[in-house]
C-alpha cells in the first residue's frame, strides 16, 4: 500500500457570470455590435444556404425581434461587404481549410466570412476583438467544436491582415522563461 493520499476529485468550475452553460454569453450581456454581427450571421445563414437575394434578407431581418438593439450601421457592413467580397473571402479563407469549402457548415462558413471582412475592412475593431467575437457566434450558432476550427482559421488568416497589429501584439506578450535546465533544478534559490 502507498502511504500517498488518493487525489480528491475535481470539482467542476463554476460559470462564468453572463455566460449559457454551453460558454456562449448571455443575450443581456452583449454589445449593439455583437448584436449586429448575430443578426447579420442569421442573414449570412439564408444567403449561403437559402441563396436569397442581399436585399430581401436585410428587410426582413431588420423586422426580427430585437434587431432594434443592435448596431444597424455595423450590421449594413457586414451584411452587403461580405455579400459583395464572398468570392474574395473564400479566397482567402480557403487555403487555410483541412477540407473542401463546400464541406465546411453554413454558420461556420458565415461567421468567418464576418471575421475575414471585419480584419481586413473594420480596423476600428481589434483583431483579438474580432476572433472573440467570431468564436463567441460559433459557441452559440455552430457545431460542437465549431468555433475550434473558426478560432484556427482566422488566427492564421489575422497576420495576414493585421500583420502590424498582430506583431505588436505579440511583442507586448510576456516572453516564455526559458525551460529549466538539470543545473538550475539542483542549485539553491538566488538570495536577495
Amino acid at each position: 500500500m502507498s502511504d500517498t493520499p488518493t487525489p480528491a476529485p475535481r470539482q467542476p468550475r463554476p460559470p462564468r457570470k453572463g455566460t449559457t452553460s454551453t460558454g456562449a454569453r448571455k443575450a443581456a450581456s452583449k454589445s449593439d455590435r455583437s448584436r449586429a454581427r448575430e443578426f447579420t450571421l442569421q442573414a449570412l445563414y439564408q444567403f449561403l444556404v437559402g441563396k436569397n437575394d442581399a436585399s430581401d434578407i436585410d428587410h426582413f431581418t431588420r423586422d426580427l425581434s430585437g434587431f432594434h438593439k443592435a448596431d444597424a450601421a455595423h450590421y449594413n457592413t457586414l451584411l452587403h461587404g461580405c455579400v459583395a467580397q464572398a468570392d474574395e473571402l473564400d479566397a482567402q479563407i480557403a487555403p487555410l481549410l483541412d477540407r473542401k469549402l463546400a464541406e465546411i457548415s453554413p454558420i461556420e462558413h458565415a461567421v468567418m466570412w464576418i471575421g475575414a471582412y471585419e480584419l481586413q475592412f473594420c480596423h476600428d475593431v481589434p483583431w483579438r476583438v474580432v476572433l472573440n467575437e467570431c468564436i463567441e457566434l460559433a459557441k452559440e450558432f455552430g457545431g460542437t467544436d465549431g468555433h475550434k476550427y473558426v478560432n484556427a482559421v482566422l488566427n492564421g488568416l489575422a497576420p495576414s491582415l493585421r500583420a502590424a497589429e498582430v506583431a505588436a501584439d505579440k511583442a507586448k506578450a510576456p516572453q516564455a522563461a526559458p525551460p529549466a535546465t538539470p543545473d538550475d533544478a539542483a542549485s539553491p534559490p538566488a538570495a536577495d
